[in-house]
């Protein structure tokens, strides 16, 4: 019978990350991702849409770096036009895909005015840890749930997150929770 010694050593806790840094995701995201933000952002930024990054690019730079294949925008109303009969189109200034990248973009619903504030960042920079955490909630898909146990566990600000869920998405707190305790059992 072969045995071998098991050591053990419990991971400290995580330095709570306090800046996001797109510098992050370098080596992890592919290049040419990477280029398509830069490339979407100046676009936006041209036809005078306020822009946030959201979705993976948004989770890595709050430091859970992961590979994703698109990029995602959180928009203001004005990538949008309105005609009469409740059409809506997308202004046509923007990219929907740059270099074979995929460009998405998200805009804020009536009554998330609270989402809608972080468009008041500068223009592609990405969207606060409490706002990322709300929408990775509302989307409520397992990549989403798993990217939020990877950013408690790479530092995010759980308190300043459930602050901001109290106050704008009482709802979402209980799944939050349930999500901060699966993430200390992975430590």
């Amino acid at each position: 019978m072969l045995s071998r010694t098991h050591v053990s050593v419990r991971r400290h806790a995580p330095d709570r990350m306090t800046t996001p840094d797109f510098a992050l995701l370098t080596d992890v995201v592919a290049a040419r991702v990477l280029d398509a933000l830069r490339l979407a952002s100046g676009s936006l930024i041209r036809a005078g849409v306020r822009h946030v990054v959201v979705g993976g690019l948004a989770v890595g730079a709050h430091g859970y770096p992961r590979a994703t294949k698109d990029v995602d925008f959180l928009v203001g109303d004005e990538a949008f036009t309105h005609h009469a009969g409740g059409i809506v189109t997308m202004n046509v200034a923007l990219p929907i895909e740059v270099n074979g990248v995929p460009i998405d973009y998200l805009s804020p619903r009536d009554g998330e005015e609270h989402l809608a504030a972080a468009l008041a960042a500068p223009p592609g920079a990405p969207v606060d840890a409490a706002r990322l955490v709300y929408m990775k909630l509302k989307a409520s898909r397992l990549r989403d749930r798993g990217d939020i146990v990877g950013l408690v566990n790479a530092g995010l600000d759980v308190e300043a997150c459930r602050r901001y869920l109290v106050s704008h998405a009482p709802g979402l707190v209980a799944p939050f929770d349930d999500l901060v305790h699966r993430a200390a059992d992975e430590i």
